[in-house]
């Protein structure tokens, strides 16, 4: 069973701190506390829960950002022109079936309609860039954080895959993408080498591929067996042809390499086909691979079908069946999250599972735990989802006599009741506030980088503040400078660090009214979705006031809070039962005598709908509603779903029924679909 709403918010808060902590120390400190491998997994981890909770995607999520950050990277910066991007996932059949599903749907494509996809492996490598002016390289970069890479130039001049001037008659501008690897035969040997050497080793191809290529000195680089193959494209003057086949076709014969199992897939049962075909292969083949990336062919569709935060609409990769292995759940131990959520954790005795040790596995919930009916000792079969997500797939020792998991209904944190309520399968502390475990993690959520990103207020600083009685609520934060002299009297610190804890609390004084509001760790209130409420809510009273309308019964308010794109009643009610209670008006009151956030501002194209609010209506004919209400996001406008007296402009196709005569009866202005693909291309 997936994880609440709120456990995974908890988990994404949590990966997005730990992701931040290891890239800091690998990239700034050079001094790794976990692998390369280690550190994937959490990136991975992170992933796989943003595709299950799209709302909850965080502003500072490792996913949004693509990479890493290289500000701290020894090498130098590279701004790349056209940001280059990750890749959702598929585990399954049903997933890639979804996926083409959902492209027609956006497309606004009949069953019938032709719509065919390339199919590639995905190798395990680095991405790189190469930008070529008039056949010549004259720059190449990692991806980096997907905006700034770091320059790798010299480094590359030495993989002879990677030709300096192209043959043929290229583009005078074009940036060929695709990624950077070792065979397995050369890391086995390089591997070799370095330890006849005592020099470090490998965990696998793709981290010797990456460390080779990001060396400072190109001269280490050089000794490595580096190798290249494109997959894709950035800036560039001119297309080559209308299709990805067609892009590829053009690599060939400018003398790049590109995947040798690449092809096109007219039907969903090609794509399935090639998908076992690459799978049968993976174990013979001289590279490692973690799965088929297919991709819209046509790239009159690629630019319809656009990009969400971090990838394409138009490609997905399907990742190959995840490994198991078997191990022993040595003990149970329960975690209280910031909504008072208990979750069960099982401490296994250590195993590799893909690559990784595995020691830690969520159970969930107590259902989960009745399910597979596992008790400490049990033998269990564990499974990286996805090769990514520890989880207990099979209890092996099920039917020996030994007494059954007692889920505890008391906190073990402040000993409150514990209790399920109606329709729900988590178990939460009733404690609130007076619950140290939930006061404590909601502090520490409201400084996250994905809230008000409040540096040098740690995890350890936040349980040593609240111990001492000087953190109660986010407000105290912000009097933290009326402390200074009992803060430099702690061990460990000084004037500097001191100062600089406070100068970053002040900096945040006039915080992003979104990430305040995600900040305040509402329930199902996610940080896509506090820009979501507070793109329609120039300021947070006036939120705070339709909320607590919506939970008078004001079927109104209610209406046109649901009205907001994303926003459903789970939301609605979270909002109102939030602002109703006594001691999150003080906290929430409290606060803003501290912060002045100023008016949210979206950023978005300039166009004639800017500001406005749009409804579409009736059958559109050309586009989906999805991609109708993606213009009008992007051209700065607010896509509503119901007509009212805040609306602006009715678009109304045929069959258009109530909410034309609506627009009518309110004297709103409505045109026909031709109007609107008018102002789209007037726009550019």
């Amino acid at each position: 069973m997936p994880p609440s709403s709120a456990d995974a918010a908890k988990e994404l808060m949590r990966l997005a701190n730990q992701i931040a902590y290891h890239n800091r120390l690998y990239h700034a400190d050079d001094a790794p506390e976990i692998s390369d491998q280690e550190f994937d997994a959490l990136v991975r981890r992170n992933a796989e829960l943003e595709a299950a909770y799209p709302e909850l995607v965080r502003p500072d999520s490792p996913s949004a950002a693509v990479g890493h950050d290289v500000a701290s990277s020894p090498l130098s910066k590279v701004q790349h022109e056209v940001r280059m991007m990750s890749l959702d996932n598929a585990f399954s059949d049903e997933e890639v079936a979804e996926f083409v599903a959902r492209v027609r749907r956006f497309l606004a494509l009949p069953d019938d309609a032709p719509l065919a996809f390339t199919a590639e492996d995905k190798i395990d490598g680095l991405s790189c860039s190469l930008r070529y002016e008039h056949g010549r390289l004259v720059r190449a970069s990692t991806r980096g954080d997907g905006q700034v890479g770091e320059d790798v130039t010299p480094n590359v001049a030495s993989i002879s895959d990677i030709p300096q001037q192209l043959a043929g008659s290229p583009p005078d501008l074009f940036e060929i993408r695709g990624e950077v690897y070792m065979a397995r035969a050369d890391f086995a040997a390089l591997n070799a080498a370095q330890e006849a050497t005592g020099g470090k080793l490998f965990a696998n191809p793709r981290n010797a591929a990456a460390g080779s290529l990001r060396q400072k000195d190109a001269a280490v680089t050089a000794q490595r067996p580096l190798k290249f193959w494109a997959h894709g494209w950035g800036a560039t003057s001119a297309m080559p042809g209308q299709t990805q086949a067609e892009i590829v076709d053009r690599f060939r014969e400018w003398g790049i390499p590109v995947s040798p199992l690449f092809r096109c897939c007219d039907t969903l049962t090609d794509m399935f086909a090639h998908y076992e075909t690459i799978g049968a292969a993976r174990d013979s083949l001289a590279y490692e691979i973690d799965g088929v990336v297919f991709k819209v062919n046509r790239l009159d569709y690629q630019a319809r079908l656009g990009f969400v935060a971090k990838a394409p609409r138009w490609a997905i990769a399907r990742k190959f069946p995840a490994e198991r292995a078997e191990t022993t759940l040595e003990q149970i131990d329960i975690q209280v999250g910031r909504t008072g959520k208990l979750t069960p954790v099982g401490r296994l005795a250590p195993v590799l599972v893909g690559g990784v040790t595995v020691t830690n596995v969520t159970l969930h919930n107590r259902d989960e735990i009745a399910r597979l009916g596992v008790r400490p000792g049990d033998r269990v079969v564990v499974q990286r989802a996805g090769d990514v997500i520890p989880q207990v797939v099979e209890n092996l020792t099920r039917e020996m006599q030994r007494n059954a998991y007692i889920f505890p209904d008391i906190c073990p944190e402040c000993g409150s009741e514990a209790v399920a309520e109606d329709g729900e399968v988590d178990v939460r502390c009733t404690g609130g506030l007076v619950c140290p475990a939930q006061r404590t993690e909601r502090l520490k959520h409201f400084v996250s980088r994905g809230a008000l990103d409040i540096e040098g207020l740690g995890e350890k600083t936040i349980d040593q503040f609240f111990a001492l009685g000087w953190l109660e609520s986010p407000a105290d934060i912000y009097r933290l400078k009326d402390r200074r002299e009992a803060i430099l009297a702690l061990e460990g610190w000084q004037d500097k660090s001191v100062d600089k804890l406070l100068e970053a609390v002040e900096s945040k004084r006039a915080p992003d009214a979104a990430r305040l509001l995600f900040g305040l760790g509402i329930r199902h209130v996610g940080a896509v979705t506090a820009r979501d409420l507070m793109k329609r809510f120039e300021d947070l009273p006036a939120l705070r006031d339709l909320a607590l309308k919506a939970k008078s019964g004001d079927e109104e308010a209610a209406a046109e809070l649901s009205a907001i794109d994303g926003i459903g009643p789970a939301v609605v009610a979270a909002l109102g039962d939030f602002f109703h209670e006594t001691h999150n008006i003080a906290v929430w009151d409290d606060l803003l005598t501290e912060v002045r956030p100023p008016p949210y501002v979206v950023e978005t194209q300039q166009s004639p709908v800017t500001g406005k609010t749009v409804v579409f209506t009736g059958k559109l004919e050309t586009m989906s509603r999805d991609e109708a209400k993606a213009q009008a996001e992007r051209l700065g406008a607010k896509a509503a779903g119901t007509v009212s007296a805040k609306t602006d402009l009715v678009v109304a196709g045929p069959g258009a029924g109530s909410k034309l005569k609506k627009a009518a009866d309110l004297g709103i202005e409505v045109i026909d679909e031709a109007a609107w693909a008018e102002i789209v291309a007037a726009a550019g």
